[in-house]
């Protein structure tokens, strides 16, 4: 680890700075600034870099590189010259949230199961842990209200520098083994464990801790979940959606699983319907079809391919011809027009067929039986392959 002296972990709450510049060389995206001392987080242990500006020029990204902090900005800053620097306070504070957020939910779910986090991510609108053992809808939100409550007591967010003795003493846990200087941050109580990240100084700071889902993840539990600004964003999203289908549903917002469940009973009966008029339509129009054919082609409106395929079931039994071709248009005309299709016969072998229809009319799909997939064509030149090929 490297000798975390610098200024972001000093006092993660700087949001502005003057330093100097030791070196800028231009990269092929722009140009890799090192300064005398910096408040910018480089990405590490987890936690995304801090973005802001340097003078004039935008902070796009940090990284430690060979022992220095590089900046990797969108255009040059003079070596030798003082600058003005300023963090994108926002997101590095929501960062400092969410980070510690995650020490408190690893620590209350280690010490009520026994389990080790075995993965952490940090995505821009939520954060993820990985446990190692199985936990239940139950227990996640048994533990959800044990880190609120962790939150609610605010304990100190303590960072130092412990020798091994003091870290055998307080609960210490690594994913990896590590030597020389270990950074620990330890909230009494709860959790201790060795992080690079920023975090904040009390865990009342955090705000609010809200678990979005969870779900079994190679033998264990993955949960994901926000804290802090971050959560109050996800809520008015949510709040926003509710207020959108609860229009729709014509339901309470606090009704609207019952709103949804209403509309999806409705959908089916309709479906259901439209399921028995379409086989009722496909009877009458395989019985208005001429016998004796070698090739039967059919363009529909508007029949998805579940349709085209039940339709090209249905006219297989008839013996008005050897083959169906049924096609349905998707989008487009002339060059751009695309048919789904749905080509059945009950005594013509279609693999090879249809793989030299898809060559020809730009398709995809395929099958044994009945094959079924898109061609890329227009309507005259789709019945003219087709006929080329089978009639």
């Amino acid at each position: 680890m490297s000798e975390m002296n610098e200024l972001y972990y000093k006092d993660p709450y700087v949001r502005a700075f003057d330093a100097t510049v030791l070196a800028c060389d231009e990269t092929k995206d722009g140009f890799a600034v090192v300064l005398d001392d910096t408040a910018f987080y480089p990405e590490g242990g987890g936690q995304p870099a801090d973005t802001g500006r340097i003078g004039e020029a935008i902070v796009r990204d940090v990284r430690r590189k060979d022992g220095s902090v590089v900046h990797y900005t969108d255009r040059a800053v003079t070596v030798g010259e003082q600058v003005r620097c300023e963090l994108d306070w926002g997101m590095r504070y929501d960062n400092m949230q969410n980070h510690t957020g995650e020490h408190v939910l690893t620590g209350v779910i280690r010490r009520a199961f026994g389990y080790d986090n075995v993965g952490f991510h940090m995505y821009p609108d939520r954060i993820g842990i990985d446990m190692s053992g199985e936990l239940s809808d139950e227990d996640v939100r048994a533990m959800e209200r044990a880190a609120n409550d962790v939150i609610q007591a605010d304990l100190p967010v303590e960072i130092g520098f412990p020798d091994e003795a003091q870290r055998a003493a307080m609960g210490f846990r690594q994913k990896k083994e590590l030597t020389g200087l270990i950074r620990v941050v330890n909230i009494p109580g709860v959790d201790c464990c060795a992080c690079c990240g920023t975090h904040v100084k009390t865990t009342r700071e955090i705000g609010i801790l809200k678990v979005l889902s969870s779900m079994r993840h190679r033998g264990g539990t993955r949960i994901e979940f926000v804290c802090g600004e971050r959560a109050l964003r996800d809520y008015a999203i949510k709040c926003e959606q509710i207020q959108q289908v609860s229009r729709q549903t014509s339901s309470k917002p606090n009704e609207v699983a019952a709103g949804v469940e209403r509309l999806a009973r409705q959908l089916a009966l309709i479906e259901e319907a439209k399921g028995d008029w379409s086989r009722k339509y496909f009877a009458l129009r395989a019985a208005t079809l001429p016998s004796g054919q070698r090739l039967c082609i059919l363009f529909e409106d508007s029949l998805t391919p579940f349709e085209l395929k039940q339709f090209a079931m249905q006219l297989m039994p008839s013996g008005k011809a050897e083959v169906y071709a049924v096609l349905s248009a998707k989008t487009g005309e002339g060059d751009s027009a695309e048919y789904a299709y749905a080509i059945a016969s009950p005594t013509v072998a279609l693999r090879d067929p249809i793989r030299e229809l898809n060559r020809v009319l730009n398709g995809r799909g395929g099958g044994r039986d009945i094959v079924q997939g898109t061609f890329a064509a227009d309507e005259a030149t789709v019945r003219r392959t087709l006929l080329a090929t089978f009639g």
